[in-house]
C-alpha cells in the first residue's frame, strides 16, 4: 500500500470511530487492513468473525468514510487471504480497555438503595465462587449496577492473582456470537466466552426474544457454573419478569443472590454529588449541591448530569457555582420541585427536529452532514438525559443504531455544552419544549 493510501486510511479510520462509536469501531472496525485500492475497490482484510461481521453491518458505513476522505465513491471487498499480523483475537480487547477504570468500588457510594448490593459485589470480587454464584443484580437504568460490574472486574484484575475474566453486554454477546457464525468460528468464540474464571455480562434484558443468543448464554452460563467459574450479570427486573426468556434460563439466573439497586436517597444523592465534585476537581458550593439533590430525585445518571449542566453554565458566564446558580440551571432545563413525567423519546426526536428544522426522516437518517448529525447526537443525549432507558433501547429508537453510537453523542454533547454557548442554549431550548408539552 503506498504512503498516501496509508494515511487515507488512517483518515478514514477516524471518520469511522466517530461514525460509529469507540466500543464498536474497538470491537469490529479497529482490526480490519487495509490491502490496498483495487480501481475504485477498497481491498480490506481482517480475522474471519471480524471481516463477516464488518461485511454483513458496516459495508455502509466503511464506503460512506471512505467516500469522505477519498472524495469519490468506492466499493468495499474482503479478502480471505490469511495475515499473520492479525492474528490478534478479533472481537476480543484487552479486558482493561472493556472495563471502565473510574468505575472501582472506592467511587461507589453506598446509601440504603444500594447497600446489599455493593456488599454482595464487594463479597464476590474478593472471593469469587465462594461468596454468591450466580450474583443477579436488577434496577431500573441510571442507579449504579454497571458501575458495580466494572468494580468487580477492576478488583479481580488487581487483587485476583491471575484469574482471568471477561465483561460484556449482552448485545456484545449476541454480536460476537452472530459473527461467529457467519465466519464458522463458534469454537473461537466459546473458548473466548467459556475458558474464563469470572464472566461479567451487562443488560441481560437484551436476550429476550433472541432465541440463538439465548440458547448460547444458557449453555455458557451452564459450562462456566460447572467448570466453578462466577457470574455476575445485571438486569433492569428481576428474572422472574424478563417475560422473553426462557425458564430455563430464568431459573439459572435466579439460583444464586439476586439483589435490587433503587432510586437513592437524599443523603446519597447528596454524597453522589460530593464525590463526583471531589473527583472532577469543581469548585461547587454545598447550596448548589443541596439544590440539585433536593431537585433531582430519579437516578444517578440524571442526577450527574444536572451537576454537568451546572458546571457548564458556570464556566461558559464565568460565575460560581452557588446554590442561585444551580437553582437557575434546573430552572433552565425544566426541573423543578415538583414530579414531572418523564418525557417519550419520540417526544423529544419531534422537539428536536422543530428546533433545528429537520424531517423526522432526516434526524434518523445515516447523514454525515454537520448539522443533521449535531442535532442527532442532541436528541440521544436528551434521550439518554431526559429518560430512563437503556443505551441499547434508546439506540433502537434512532434506526437501529448501535448503543456505543448513542454513548458517543452523549459524551461529546456533554463536553461540547462545557465551551460552546450555542450548544448548551441549543439543549436548554429543546428540553424545554419537552418539558412544555408535558403535565406538571
Amino acid at each position: 500500500m503506498t504512503a498516501n493510501l496509508d494515511r487515507s486510511w488512517q483518515q478514514i479510520r477516524v471518520v469511522l470511530r466517530d461514525a460509529v462509536g469507540d466500543r464498536t469501531f474497538e470491537l469490529w472496525l479497529a482490526p480490519l487492513r487495509c490491502l490496498g485500492l483495487d480501481g475504485e475497490t477498497l481491498v480490506l482484510d481482517g480475522p474471519p468473525e471480524v471481516a463477516a461481521w464488518a461485511r454483513a453491518r458496516y459495508v455502509a458505513a466503511l464506503r460512506a468514510a471512505a467516500a469522505t476522505v477519498l472524495n469519490h465513491d468506492v466499493a468495499v471487498s474482503f479478502t480471505n487471504e490469511p495475515q499473520r499480523e492479525l492474528s490478534a483475537t478479533p472481537f476480543d480487547p484487552p479486558a482493561r480497555d472493556a472495563l471502565n477504570p473510574k468505575y472501582t468500588f472506592e467511587q461507589f457510594v453506598i446509601g440504603a438503595s444500594n447497600r446489599l448490593a455493593h456488599a454482595a459485589a464487594l463479597a464476590v470480587a474478593e472471593t469469587p465462587t465462594q461468596a454468591y454464584n450466580p450474583l443477579f443484580i436488577y434496577g431500573p437504568p441510571g442507579l449504579g449496577k454497571t458501575h458495580l460490574l466494572h468494580a468487580i472486574g477492576n478488583y479481580i484484575r488487581s487483587f485476583g492473582g491471575g484469574l482471568t475474566l471477561r465483561y460484556a453486554t449482552a448485545e456484545e454477546f449476541t454480536n460476537a456470537f452472530l459473527a461467529s457464525l457467519l465466519a464458522h468460528s463458534t469454537n473461537s468464540f466459546k473458548a473466548r466466552f467459556r475458558a474464563v474464571d469470572v464472566l461479567l455480562i451487562d443488560d441481560v434484558q437484551f436476550f429476550e426474544r433472541k432465541a440463538r443468543s439465548e440458547e448460547e448464554m444458557f449453555h455458557t452460563f451452564n459450562t462456566l457454573y460447572e467448570a466453578g467459574s462466577q457470574l455476575v450479570v445485571t438486569c433492569d427486573r428481576v428474572p422472574s419478569r424478563l417475560d422473553g426468556v426462557e425458564s430455563r434460563l430464568r431459573e439459572r439466573f435466579a439460583a444464586g443472590l439476586v439483589t435490587d439497586i433503587s432510586s437513592p436517597d437524599f443523603m446519597t444523592r447528596l454524597a453522589i454529588l460530593r464525590k463526583r465534585a471531589a473527583f472532577d476537581g469543581v469548585p461547587a458550593t454545598d447550596e448548589a449541591l443541596d439544590a440539585i439533590a433536593r431537585t433531582v430525585t430519579t437516578n444517578v445518571r440524571t442526577l450527574e448530569g444536572a451537576l454537568v449542566r451546572a458546571v457548564a453554565l458556570a464556566s461558559l458566564e464565568r460565575r460560581p457555582l452557588t446554590g442561585a446558580l444551580a437553582k437557575e440551571s434546573l430552572m433552565r432545563y425544566g426541573l423543578s420541585a415538583h414530579t414531572m413525567p418523564a418525557p417519550t423519546i419520540s417526544a423529544i426526536q419531534a422537539a428536536t427536529c422543530v428546533h433545528f428544522h429537520l424531517s423526522e426522516g432526516q434526524l434518523l437518517s445515516r447523514s454525515r452532514q454537520a448539522s443533521i448529525t449535531w442535532a442527532r447526537h442532541v436528541a440521544m443525549y436528551l434521550a439518554r438525559e431526559l429518560t430512563d432507558h437503556s443505551l441499547p433501547h434508546i439506540a433502537r429508537e434512532f434506526a437501529g443504531r448501535d448503543h456505543t453510537t448513542v454513548l458517543h453523542a452523549w459524551r461529546k454533547v456533554a463536553s461540547d455544552i462545557r465551551t460552546s454557548r450555542i450548544a448548551l442554549e441549543d439543549i436548554e431550548a429543546i428540553t424545554a419544549a419537552v418539558h412544555a408539552t408535558l403535565d406538571p
